[in-house]
């Protein structure tokens, strides 16, 4: 077992940066993601695999905030529909 003299703050800190620079890889994965789904149309594994991604982003949403899945939808279905107006 290795021993650190991190402390608390400073773990969070790291941890924070992690995920704000996977943040940034995910939306640079979303963007490469959609130039080969405009290629291939037709093909729904596209649509699967950020149906995947959309619900383990909910499950993350849900750990953060304590928020209920039924709440997080209903802000998604909102934020759809002020899109389509």
């Amino acid at each position: 077992m290795t021993t650190t003299n991190e402390t608390a703050s400073q773990a969070y800190a790291k941890r924070r940066s992690d995920i704000a620079r996977l943040i940034d890889v995910l939306q640079m994965e979303l963007d490469a993601h959609a130039k080969r789904a405009a290629l291939a149309e037709k093909h729904w594994g596209y649509p699967g695999d950020l149906g995947r991604i959309r619900e383990g982003m909910i499950e993350l949403v849900m750990s953060m905030s304590g928020m209920e899945r039924e709440r997080i939808e209903d802000f998604l279905a909102e934020a759809d529909d002020a899109d389509a107006n």
